[in-house]
């Protein structure tokens, strides 16, 4: 019982499970924010009415889920402070920062921008409220970075000296820790992937309407564009992806062994990448796997004959420098999450490439379980973006910012864990009907459709918006 309300364990669970409801919202928000910005400068450049209803088609699912990411948002700064106070006061002059640019300029420029937006249609000149949603777009992105370049520091603490008298780490390089190397590489490979997550949101709205034979003048356009879009963005996280891992390598070498489980240094064609392995239940031992030699050495250091640090020989190094313990992760979570996360991404981009092949010339398939894979790949990279945050997270541990904390002593001292406890299941049945609200709403609006638009001007024949109703 004593460890059922370990205040240790259940404050990770509580804070995992926040984060992850959180992080449903935020790739959609980044994404949908361009998407709706691409298809108003269509209709802007064009007058097309098809473009009008395809931006506030999915501007509005984008409002529902910023709406939703706010909300669940402000639950993660208390975190800090009520389960994690050692945490917060030993990092927090450094860790702060980055959160604060983010709260102070990028969140209330996009929050800003967005209130014009809505309510700037019929009152702001057609250049203007088109700037307008670009901006939301660029705040949502700036943001993004604000946020990773935080979680960076916890991954490669940099900027930063220890202040023995007052026992807590102090900011001393704000550009350090802005331009963080983990920070530089994580932030392209993160924002494409939010382009994944968007474009497969599109795919299936586009393809409901499709499948219906409904809505073919802003669907049909829609469909090709998510498509383009998921095989484009999923492409280029892969190059930025193959960018993080070497940054990975050179900072947190613990974790790309963990992502392989190589227990022993391996070099050339020893340094394989394991496709798919059997192992024994704590993953210590080998029973068949399916390898590509040199593969690893490759994703590690970009050269074929390099090699890769194994988890022993790296915890015999960490224990000289930090002393005796443990240093190594979950290597079960940490070896099938990488796998799970570029499988999933890689599932999502072939059904963008077989989608644009059977709708090639505007082509539209008959066949109805076409459009019903079309419909339920959505999840498919916004799983892959959450079991990616789990590698990121769980490949740090034992660690909570990576030779400078460990976890277990950055949980706050005076926090039960029957405390805890009460919170994470009031959290969960929260988080719970608001999944639910949350489905509904888009749902409903996926189906409502694109809505009507005013008739064309008669004298530039352009199509213009009526009042905003959202």
């Amino acid at each position: 019982m004593n460890e059922l309300l370990d205040p240790l364990l259940l404050a990770r669970w509580q804070f995992g499970l926040t984060t992850i409801y959180h992080f449903l919202f935020v790739p959609l928000t980044i994404g949908l924010a361009s998407t709706a910005a691409v298809f108003q400068t269509a209709w802007y450049r064009t007058g097309k009415a098809e473009y009008l209803r395809i931006t506030r088609f999915f501007g509005g699912i984008f409002l529902i889920n910023f709406a939703m990411g706010v909300v669940t948002g402000i639950v993660q700064e208390f975190q800090f402070g009520m389960n994690w106070s050692e945490y917060s006061r030993y990092v927090g002059d450094v860790f702060g920062a980055p959160l604060a640019l983010e709260g102070l300029l990028a969140f209330f420029f996009e929050a800003t921008f967005i209130g014009l937006w809505i309510f700037g249609w019929d009152k702001l000149p057609r250049g203007l409220h088109l700037a307008t949603i670009w901006c939301v777009a660029i705040g949502s992105i700036v943001s993004a970075y604000f946020i990773i370049a935080a979680n960076a520091f916890m991954q490669n603490p940099v900027g930063f000296q220890i202040n023995a008298e007052k026992g807590r780490a102090e900011l001393v390089d704000i550009g350090a820790l802005l331009t963080n190397p983990v920070a530089l590489a994580a932030f392209p490979h993160t924002i494409a992937a939010s382009f994944m997550v968007a474009a497969g949101l599109v795919i299936s709205a586009a393809a409901w309407h499709l499948a219906r034979n409904q809505h073919l003048d802003t669907m049909r356009p829609a469909l090709k564009f998510g498509l383009w879009v998921m095989v484009g963005s999923g492409l280029l996280t892969t190059i930025f992806g193959d960018q993080l891992s070497l940054a990975m390598v050179a900072t947190q070498p613990m974790k790309m062994a963990a992502a392989e489980a190589t227990y022993d240094t391996v070099c050339g064609a020893d340094a394989s990448f394991s496709i798919f392995t059997l192992g024994t239940p704590d993953g210590s031992t080998e029973l068949f796997s399916i390898r590509v030699p040199y593969l690893l050495s490759f994703l590690s250091t970009h050269t074929f004959d390099g090699c890769v640090e194994g988890i022993n020989d790296l915890q015999a190094q960490y224990q000289e420098l930090f002393g005796p313990g443990d240093y190594t992760p979950i290597i079960w979570v940490t070896y099938w999450s990488f796998r799970w996360m570029i499988g999933l991404g890689l599932a999502h981009v072939l059904v963008a490439v077989v989608g644009l092949w059977l709708t090639r010339r505007g082509r539209l398939p008959k066949q109805r379980w076409v459009w019903k894979i079309a419909i339920w790949s959505f999840p498919l990279s916004l799983a892959a973006m959450i079991v990616g945050w789990v590698f990121t997270e769980m490949g740090r541990q034992p660690w909570i910012v990576f030779s400078q904390m460990f976890t277990e002593s950055a949980v706050s001292p005076n926090v039960t864990g029957l405390e805890v406890l009460i919170s994470l299941i009031a959290f969960t049945l929260v988080y719970g009907a608001l999944a639910v609200v949350e489905i509904r709403l888009v749902i409903r609006a996926i189906k409502k459709g694109p809505p009507e638009v005013g008739e064309p001007d008669p004298e530039t024949g352009r199509h213009e918006p009526a009042a905003t109703v959202y």
